[in-house]
């Protein structure tokens, strides 16, 4: 038995997919609960009720997505919890690939593989499935050698009993979950199969902006602190330059791989500036990227 977990916000053009792709995975036992505040969004997930009794809204009050999770913490009744968005959509066997790891008593969690639906042909899309690439073979590397990883907040599952209440003001909320179950002394594990398909930021200023307020969770103290290491701007220099330059199969995309370099040191500059010296609320740092619907 299982709950799972989806905040949404603004995705009434997206959840439909992402309900349609979980759904059938669902046995009758398990419960799907819907966590976001939109009027739009919640029209969309009352239409599927009428045929899906295992489907609950639950209504936040905009607060960001660490309070809608805890609301949804405190409403699932099971200790098996799946955290899903509401706009991505997953692989067909993706929650059962999920949630086999558990049988052994001292995994905490496991997490899913994004893959990137956006054109490679472009240059954020490139950089796109750069990126999904190079997290997967540095989680790939760790699940081998039963190493500390990070949950992909696309598609992770969990213990609710491993869980404490997710800091309000967190930036990386999958990151603070993954940390607070490896300090309990349980494993983190990679499931590559259960794959979660994502679209990615079109524009720079997009991409800025969504990468800010995830990669700046890093940033603050709940992470920082802690003795585990996966990311970090120093780790993503030593262990992700090789895997980038060995990323491009034309002379275009070296270029492209040469400016994500210049990309990501200008995020991790503003993510710096903005959350280690200004120390700006999640209210300013977390806006919805549209370009990701």
């Amino acid at each position: 038995m299982f709950s799972i977990l989806l905040t949404a916000f603004q995705e009434a053009h997206t959840i439909g997919q992402a309900l349609d792709a979980l759904l059938p995975q669902l046995p009758d036992d398990a419960e799907l609960l819907v966590i976001c505040p939109d009027a739009e969004t919640t029209a969309v997930i009352h239409s599927y009720q009428q045929h899906h009794p295992q489907i609950r809204h639950i209504a936040d009050q905009r607060k960001g997505k660490p309070a809608a999770l805890n609301l949804g913490l405190a409403a699932a009744n099971h200790d098996l919890i799946v955290f899903t968005d509401g706009d991505i959509y997953v692989s067909s066997n993706a929650l059962e690939s999920l949630l086999v790891p558990f049988e052994d008593p001292q995994v905490g969690a496991v997490t899913g593989r994004p893959l990137s639906t956006s054109p490679r042909n472009k240059m954020l899309g490139y950089w796109s499935r750069l990126l999904v690439e190079g997290a997967h073979q540095e989680r790939m590397r760790r699940h081998q050698n039963k190493e500390f990883l990070l949950c992909s907040g696309y598609l992770f599952a969990c213990r609710k009993s491993l869980i404490d209440q997710v800091p309000e003001d967190a930036l990386a909320e999958d990151a603070v979950i993954s940390h607070q179950i490896a300090q309990k002394g349980f494993q983190i594990r990679y499931t590559p199969e259960a794959e979660v398909y994502v679209k990615y930021p079109n524009s720079y200023s997009d991409w800025l902006q969504q990468k800010v307020r995830s990669a700046g969770g890093y940033a603050q103290s709940y992470i920082r602190n802690s003795p585990f290491r996966m990311r970090s701007a120093r780790l993503e220099a030593i262990r992700g330059s090789q895997i980038a330059l060995g990323f491009a199969k034309s002379p275009k995309e070296f270029l492209w791989t040469l400016l994500l370099f210049a990309g990501r040191l200008h995020l991790w500059l503003l993510i710096f500036w903005r959350v280690r010296v200004e120390k700006r609320p999640l209210t300013e740092l977390w806006q919805p990227v549209q370009s990701t619907k």
